[in-house]
């Protein structure tokens, strides 16, 4: 995710600062989690907390997505809770394409194609988001789509396109624990909201791993990596569109 450039007050969650660095060959571009003080994280010489999306390495026969607003869809997400007791939940999202039509376009596409089946939600933060959208396997690079204006804010149990820069949305999503109104003033446009007692599933995504795993690493291994390294993760089962 990415946006203003100015500094977080420490300890607050009312601004949240923008900066990019160049890791693994990589330029990730990220918001820390509010309160995070990034000039003394970058001294100590550790990476803030991110929401960004990781680079996709370049192959041919890339997914694209373009869309003018339509009807409001459900999107029916098949969870496998992991953690120690495990277990199997549904989470319902209503995708509004009036909110976020080119990301509502790109969301449907990229479940219509597969891409979400046996992905792993791989960030979790607690009172902050659930991240998930690297694929279970490699997949061509995707090409980046435009942003969407905000329209609504990022409100708990609003449904987000992560990003790494102005127009550089690709599949990686958040779903919002509670209400992040800061991100809306960075330019990150809800295309959703879960639905019914839906967050009460998101609420049990196993967050033991908090923002361990290696976004690069997924990219370039998908779960044979996750499943080696972090074996209790969720999943995100299956992806449709029930229209």
């Amino acid at each position: 995710m990415a946006g203003s450039s100015r500094r977080p007050r420490r300890g607050t969650v009312a601004i949240a600062a923008v900066a990019s660095l160049l890791t693994a060959g990589r330029l990730w571009a990220f918001v820390p989690v509010p309160g995070t003080d990034v000039q003394a994280a970058q001294r100590a010489g550790r990476r803030p907390a991110l929401l960004g999306a990781a680079v996709l390495p370049a192959v041919d026969g890339a997914v694209g997505a373009v869309g003018a607003a339509g009807a409001d869809f459900d999107v029916e997400l098949k969870v496998s809770l992991g953690g120690d007791q495990g277990g199997e939940a549904t989470v319902i999202v209503k995708v509004h394409p009036e909110w976020a039509p080119v990301g509502a376009a790109q969301f449907k596409k990229l479940i219509e194609s597969g891409w979400y089946d046996d992905a792993g939600v791989f960030r979790v933060v607690p009172g902050f988001v659930a991240q998930f959208g690297l694929p279970a396997k490699a997949q061509p690079r995707l090409p980046e789509i435009k942003d969407d204006p905000v329209k609504v804010s990022n409100k708990r149990g609003t449904l987000v396109f992560a990003t790494r820069g102005p127009n550089t949305r690709t599949s990686q999503l958040f779903i919002n624990y509670k209400d992040n109104s800061f991100l809306d003033q960075q330019g990150f446009s809800p295309i959703g909201e879960v639905v019914g007692d839906g967050m009460q599933v998101v609420e049990k995504f196993y967050a033991g791993y908090g923002q361990k795993p290696n976004q690069g690493a997924i990219t370039e291994q998908g779960n044979q990596y996750l499943d080696k390294e972090f074996p209790k993760l969720t999943k995100i089962s299956k992806a449709t569109v029930k229209g």
